[in-house]
């Protein structure tokens, strides 16, 4: 282990005599003991650079995947088409290695990346202005919270139909602050609008709603978000980017901060991640945003140039003045996402939210007619849809693995009231042979 542990026994026992430990197992003293592991790590021997490939190789057959499966499985994360041009730019080394970009004269290319990135997210939401990116989807819809609670009120009150991981999230997020997170239900798999009315009060510092929802869903944003600033709330709505190929931009619709899961734009579902997390908000909240933004300049010859604009943590002004521990942005998820919105463009975008409608569709129709399911909701849906089945939806989805086709998720582990149902996830990746077969299979 020498070779790639640099440290000799002699200069940890040095280390250790400094902070007044003499042995390296009272470092980890604070872990309870039964949550330690009590006996050795049963590992192989030693082995060659060439059997240790084989043995993991090995291992990693066991694993069903997107890449040998034909998935229908969603719930925030999708199989989507990622064009080869993503990976091949995002293999150059400026970008693979690049770090954080605070001396901008050195980092002219990361910043411009950035940029574009921040420029077309504000576009694509019909926001004035992003941010660089944050770590996932769930943090941002937390941190448009908080940033909502600057303004004084304490409370937000967040749909059910709002993604229960992101809500989780939320949760933890709110859990040492001053703040109070309230849930408003739903009607017909849609925000409860008379509920929400219900719960609104004078401290409700804004109102977060997702669309297309957790069902699959699209939301009246308008309505809710007149709603809301009838109240004087601000309107947080997390979206899929993908659906604003057809949709129309939440900005357009009453928002006020825009936030969402940047997966589908260019990124591998890849075990949960990493991922990225979006965020645009209307210009009053410049210095309230989180993270970081790039900004556009011209030097002192007048050339075009980019540097870090504004930086609200704690590292680069005052503590008090900090609005966030978020101290970084996933830069390079971000370039996937400039590099697939370029590839795409307009068109493309729309031609890939058109496909994904109507393959969810046909799927939809399909499934019904084979008398195995029934209708959950009523309202429309943009690339997924909940179904109840006749029988155990576990038991389904067990039986479609063997075919190698990855089912729908049960939501009933966060639903009670959903038990059985399933939701499925059609996107432009999927064909009508695929479509065809999942429906023959569950009729088996």
């Amino acid at each position: 282990m020498s070779k790639y542990i640099p440290n000799t026994r002699e200069q940890i026992k040095e280390m250790l005599a400094d902070i007044g430990v003499e042995d390296i197992n009272a470092l980890f003293c604070d872990i309870p003991p039964e949550a330690r592991l009590a006996r050795p790590l049963n590992l192989p021997g030693a082995m060659s650079e060439l059997e240790v490939e084989k043995t993991l190789r090995k291992l990693a057959s066991r694993n069903k995947n997107i890449a040998d499966c034909v998935c229908f499985l969603g719930a925030g994360a999708y199989d989507h088409y990622i064009p080869s041009v993503i990976n091949s730019l995002l293999s150059r080394q400026e970008f693979y290695t690049a770090y954080t970009p605070y001396q901008p004269e050195i980092s002219q290319g990361t910043l411009q990346a950035i940029f574009e990135y921040q420029t077309m997210i504000a576009s694509l939401t019909g926001m004035d202005i992003a941010n660089a990116s944050l770590y996932d989807g769930a943090a941002a819809i937390a941190e448009a919270a908080l940033l909502a609670c600057r303004s004084g009120r304490k409370e937000v009150l967040v749909a059910r139909s709002v993604h229960p991981e992101s809500r989780e999230v939320l949760n933890t997020y709110f859990k040492f602050s001053s703040g109070k997170v309230a849930e408003f239900g739903y009607s017909d798999g849609l925000a409860d609008i008379d509920d929400l009315k219900r719960k609104l009060t004078p401290d409700t510092a804004a109102v977060i709603v997702q669309t297309p929802n957790f069902f699959g869903l699209i939301e009246d944003i308008r309505k809710i978000s007149d709603i809301a600033h009838e109240n004087k709330s601000i309107m947080i709505v997390s979206c899929d980017p993908i659906s604003l190929g057809l949709l129309k931009a939440p900005g357009d619709l009453g928002a006020d901060i825009v936030v969402g899961e940047g997966q589908c734009l260019g990124m591998p579902a890849s075990f949960g991640g990493p991922y990225l997390g979006f965020m645009a908000t209307k210009e009053e909240f410049l210095r309230k945003i989180p993270g970081r933004i790039v900004g556009e300049t011209v030097d002192k010859k007048g050339r075009r140039g980019f540097v870090l604009t504004i930086q609200t943590r704690e590292q680069h002004i005052r503590r008090e003045r900090a609005t966030s521990n978020i101290c970084s942005n996933q830069a390079l998820n971000a370039l996937a996402a400039t590099i697939y919105l370029s590839v795409m463009g307009k068109q493309g975008l729309k031609e890939v939210a058109g496909q994904c409608l109507q393959k969810a569709r046909y799927a939809y129709d399909k499934l019904l007619e084979t008398g195995l399911f029934t209708p959950v909701f009523t309202a429309p849906f943009f690339k997924e849809f909940l179904l109840k089945y006749t029988g155990d939806v576990n038991k389904l989805n067990d039986n479609l693995l063997e075919k190698n086709i990855i089912g729908g998720f049960a939501p009933g582990v966060h639903y009670p009231e959903l038990e059985n149902t399933w939701l499925v996830a059609v996107t432009e990746k999927r064909t009508k042979l695929e479509i065809d077969d999942l429906v023959k299979a569950v009729t088996v």
